[in-house]
């Protein structure tokens, strides 16, 4: 029978006994890391933290993330997943509307001092009553030394883990809004084991592969298709902290990774590097893509440089917890640079019109995913949650797509303005926002637009304010960076006296990615 919480499927797979995470010159097995999840369960019990507490998480990708992880799923805590590049504007946002109480995380990257931002921040957040850092902190601060340190009370903590359903929430994941609030889409232990088990099983994952883990673990192509497929195939992670094309090539060869899952651009850094051919990937067995279409020139390169492994698309989102769509193990490679794939398990997948009506095949619609891996609703979000996750178990997605006759889906456009920029979702809406901020701006209007490393890139018309001096493309940038996640940048500036309006007084995107058509 397969457990069915995650603190279950972690104790299942210390049973056997074999190396679950290698970080760097260390190893780390399965039975090692349930026992480190213990030692973090009882931690967080001893601090008052219970099933249904949030607790914040903020780190690299380290083996001490994935035990709070783990540990707080063992207690039924929920875990609200925070990315280094994170700054004031956002953790301020996800910290207060998730009702964070714990937050442990790392001191600081080399450009932000979260200890001090916390620190700060105390008067402004009165719900986070409790910080622990994976280094020194601030005065009056716990370390995760100190939260490790205690010694598990074996009867408090099967109380606390049998208390854990398989329905409770595990994580809080954000995603940006179209109205540029994030949305924290509540993934719960049963939807990210769903989405976990069906790409393991589909992919036919085995104790013996292993997995490159360099996808941001508040993502779900890194938590759901790495770390969770991972566990429930008991395979191994070959950890980085964060995504580089060298320390990828080196920890393939160095670690026999079998499994090579990446986001398009990180395909065209690594082999973009000079010496790509002196690396062995001869371990690697497939290759995945996600994150957004592989155009068939980048499809043919990846082929050549990682012979002997087939190239495979993967859909997912973090409504849907991870992959809900995946290429076929025997899809030519044609069909996987021209489709998503096909709905993976037991999912189903249907494509509706705008009245709601499901189409026909050939006919392009939205596509909709029911199935276990959809999660429970945006947190605390009633209104929004209604507008996505529909009734009977449908998740709207937000992307156009038709399905042909043997269910292989292509993708027409995305419902909404969102672009992937470098295979981070950004929304419009949200650097909007921030840009009419600005004193010098008076209105604000971006879109994606082709780039041939990143994917696509955000390209924004600035309108300045008539009593002011133009914003130079630098200065906005620099506003920007001071606000936003650096992948969330604009890349492009245009400072422009007007942008097109529909009769309503919109902004007309359609007409802004014209003009970019005709003058790029």
């Amino acid at each position: 029978m397969r457990a069915k919480t995650v603190g279950a499927a972690l104790r299942d797979a210390a049973a056997r006994g074999k190396a679950f995470l290698h970080d760097g010159d260390d190893t780390i097995t399965f039975t090692e890391f349930d026992e480190l999840a213990d030692r973090v369960a009882a931690g967080l019990l001893a601090r008052g933290i219970g099933r249904g507490d949030r607790i914040a998480l903020l780190d690299l990708n380290t083996p001490r993330w994935l035990a709070a992880l783990f540990g707080a799923a063992r207690i039924g805590a929920v875990v609200v997943p925070l990315n280094v590049r994170y700054r004031e504007q956002e953790l301020s946002y996800m910290l207060g509307q998730s009702g964070a109480r714990t937050v442990i995380s790392i001191d600081a990257v080399p450009d932000f001092d979260f200890a001090a931002f916390f620190e700060d921040s105390r008067d402004r957040l009165p719900g986070v009553t409790d910080h622990v850092f994976f280094g020194g902190g601030f005065a009056g601060s716990g370390t995760f030394d100190e939260l490790t340190a205690t010694p598990p009370d074996p009867a408090r903590l099967a109380a606390a883990r049998d208390a854990v359903h398989p329905a409770d929430p595990l994580m809080i994941l954000y995603t940006s809004g179209t109205t540029g609030r994030p949305k924290g889409a509540t993934i719960t232990h049963q939807s990210i084991l769903a989405s976990a088990r069906a790409q393991a099983d589909h992919f036919q994952m085995t104790e013996g592969d292993v997995l490159l883990g360099h996808l941001p673990f508040n993502h779900v192509g890194g938590i759901t298709c790495t770390i969770m497929s991972a566990l429930v195939s008991g395979g191994a992670v070959a950890l980085l902290p964060a995504f580089g094309p060298d320390a990828a090539l080196r920890a393939i060869e160095r670690h026999g990774v079998t499994f090579c899952g990446a986001v398009p651009t990180m395909y065209v850094l690594m082999l973009g590097r000079e010496d790509f051919a002196g690396h062995d990937l001869s371990s690697v067995r497939l290759c995945v893509a996600g994150g957004s279409n592989v155009e068939p020139a980048l499809a043919e390169e990846i082929r050549r440089g990682f012979p002997g492994a087939p190239l495979y698309g993967l859909y997912g989102l973090s409504e849907s917890s991870g992959a809900c769509v995946l290429s076929l193990l025997d899809d030519a490679p044609e069909t996987v640079a021209r489709t998503l794939g096909v709905v993976i398990g037991d999912f189903e997948a249907r494509v509706t019109g705008l009245d709601g009506d499901v189409l026909p095949p050939g006919e392009t619609g939205e596509l909709e995913v029911r199935g276990d891996c959809v999660a429970a609703g945006y947190w605390d979000m009633p209104e929004e949650s209604a507008e996505v996750f529909l009734p009977d178990g449908w998740l709207a997605t937000g992307d156009m797509v038709a399905m042909e006759p043997d269910g292989h889906l292509v993708l027409r456009g995305r419902k909404k303005e969102m672009y992937i920029q470098g295979g981070f979702n950004v929304y419009p809406v949200e650097i909007e926002n921030v840009l009419t901020a600005h004193p010098k701006v008076a209105m604000a209007a971006g879109i994606g637009v082709p780039d041939e490393v990143l994917g696509e890139v955000g390209r924004f018309y600035v309108v300045p304010r008539p009593d002011s001096e133009p914003p130079t493309p630098e200065e906005l940038t620099a506003y920007c960076r001071e606000r936003l996640a650096d992948y969330k940048i604009p890349r492009q500036f245009v400072v422009t006296t007007e942008v097109p309006l529909t009769p309503v007084g919109k902004i007309h995107k359609a007409a802004l990615k014209e003009r970019h058509l005709s003058n790029p």
